[in-house]
């Protein structure tokens, strides 16, 4: 299994690196809208009759490849205009909750893999996090857990099509998971792929109520034979749930996915479809995920950001109809000019974030935005915040951020800053505001001489534009990955998670990995809440 897929990574990456030289004229190619009809719908029994993961089995996987690329007009050597030139007081916002999630143990009889996958989401009473490829329900108060640990798979056993292979399957990955705010519903996702990973179907299911721990709304999507739709990312919107895709062949790159589900249709359990549109030269899209209680003005797009080039961004605006899917439209891209930057870790294939008493370097993913990309409606504008991975003269990787304004009409970026810790590396980033536009970014973090951890950092609205105050750690792991890259000791993470607590609009929680000793496939992941002081 994994030679096989490996074999498919190193013609992956590259179709990637080809397409990532194309002329920006050639980007306006887009297929679509594409209509796919869910191939299964049903409701699913509760979760919680549903029985735990089984005992821990040796299995170790590495569960798909990384196909990466080189982001195109790097200039070498050159200073990173938007670092930031001098340091703020430590981050005022103080942790709350703070305590261990699932680790690679909680596949079990499934086996351990990487990368970790991890992922929250929180509710009114609950919070659920995911990993690569379990999950699992905690008290929100307590943080106790009330359910789990369980397999994601689990939830769609017996369906038809690869979603219902059932919890002793390893063909699942990529799970994320959303509380849809406006409807006080979990989503939950995964991917499923047949055991030559050359096919592949999404998984949606859509609880019933606001208790994670009951019945669900199953559905699956099968996008063809022969493609595998990748690195799957959602966002939650008023008229549909939308997600991006890297869509695959068996030996080449096939474009950036990005779909709308019927959200309508699926809070109700009724068939759904998925209109779809192809960009056959952009890269791992971001969808917009609605956060905060003020809705987007009334028939207002979702919007998509990729990562096109070294100063520039590419905004796509996403306007679906279900009546009449013919009149569904993408449009863009957009350019948004940015500060130069050269990708973390871009000339060594991606991997190069150092770890203390190891000389297994750490893959940065710096080729991409990382998720989440919340939206929010304030009273006198809107924002986008966005996160990604870049180099400096001092640290293998550091945090580039923006906040993008007005999105619908003229999007610019209102501040950017590429936030630092000397010769720490911080990567693996996911951003978010708050109900009053404090900012916040939880992380990895790692050094030659230092194991990797969790931190965060943030700035409140009275901050010099392009700032962050100086971080604080969330916990400092006991040990670093190790294994070599063919057995994916390069692989950490794949993206993390920053949400905000719906019931104040104040509390950010955050998830990330770590390791508890030196070793591979045995990765442990952190859970945390953290709150600025002027945020009532």
């Amino acid at each position: 299994m994994k030679t096989s897929k490996f074999s498919i990574a190193a013609f992956v990456i590259a179709g990637v690196l080809f397409l990532a030289n194309l002329p920006v004229s050639a980007q306006q190619l887009a297929s679509g809208p594409a209509v796919f009809h869910d191939i299964y719908h049903d409701v699913s029994a509760p979760v919680s009759t549903y029985p735990d993961a089984a005992p821990a089995a040796s299995t170790r996987r590495i569960i798909r490849p990384l196909p990466q690329r080189q982001v195109p007009g790097v200039v070498s050597g050159a200073r990173d205009q938007a670092l930031q030139p001098f340091s703020l007081a430590r981050v005022s916002a103080t942790i709350g909750k703070n305590f261990d999630g699932l680790s690679d143990s909680s596949n079990g009889a499934v086996g351990t893999f990487v990368p970790s996958d991890d992922n929250i989401a929180v509710g009114a009473t609950q919070v659920v996090e995911t990993i690569n490829s379990a999950y699992r329900v905690y008290n929100k108060s307590t943080g106790a857990s009330v359910l789990g640990p369980k397999q994601v798979s689990s939830i769609f056993t017996g369906i038809t099509g690869l979603c219902g292979q059932g919890a002793t399957s390893p063909n699942f990955t990529d799970p994320i998971v959303l509380y849809d705010k406006i409807s006080g519903r979990w989503v939950i996702t995964i991917l499923a792929v047949n055991s030559t990973f050359t096919t592949g179907n999404e998984c949606i299911a859509v609880s019933s109520t606001s208790n994670a721990t009951g019945t669900y709304h199953r559905y699956a999507f099968s996008f063809g034979p022969n493609l595998v739709n990748d690195y799957p990312k959602f966002g939650v919107w008023p008229d549909a749930y939308y997600a991006s895709y890297n869509m695959f062949t068996p030996t080449s790159y096939a474009g950036a996915k990005a779909c709308a589900y019927n959200r309508a249709a699926m809070l109700l359990g009724t068939s759904a479809v998925a209109v779809c549109f192809t960009k056959t030269t952009e890269f791992s899209l971001l969808p917009s995920d609605l956060d905060g209680a003020t809705k987007p003005p009334a028939g207002e797009p979702n919007f998509f950001v990729d990562l096109f080039n070294s100063t520039s961004l590419h905004l796509f605006k996403f306007h679906v109809d279900f009546v009449t899917t013919s009149k569904s439209t993408f449009t863009g891209p957009l350019s948004i000019g940015v500060a130069s930057f050269t990708p973390a870790c871009s000339s060594t294939s991606f991997t190069c974030i150092p770890q203390g008493g190891t000389t297994q370097k750490l893959a940065s993913l710096g080729d991409r935005l990382m998720f989440r990309m919340p939206y929010r409606n304030y009273a006198t504008h809107e924002s986008l915040v966005i996160t990604h991975s870049v180099k400096t003269s001092t640290a293998a990787s550091a945090l580039r951020w923006y906040e993008i304004r007005t999105p619908n009409s003229r999007p610019s970026v209102f501040q950017q800053g590429t936030f630092g810790a000397g010769s720490t590396s911080l990567w693996m980033g996911s951003i978010a505001m708050d109900k009053i536009g404090e900012t916040a970014i939880g992380f990895s973090m790692s050094s030659s001489t230092t194991h990797p951890g969790l931190g965060y950092t943030g700035r409140i609205p009275t901050d010099p534009l392009g700032t962050m105050e100086a971080a604080a750690t969330i916990f400092t792991g006991a040990g670093s990955q190790t294994g070599g890259n063919a057995n994916g000791g390069n692989r950490w993470g794949d993206y993390s998670s920053l949400v905000l607590d719906p019931s104040d609009d104040c509390t950010f929680w955050y998830v990330n990995q770590y390791i508890p000793a030196n070793g591979e496939f045995n990765f442990h992941t952190r859970l945390a809440s953290f709150k600025f002081p002027a945020c009532m």
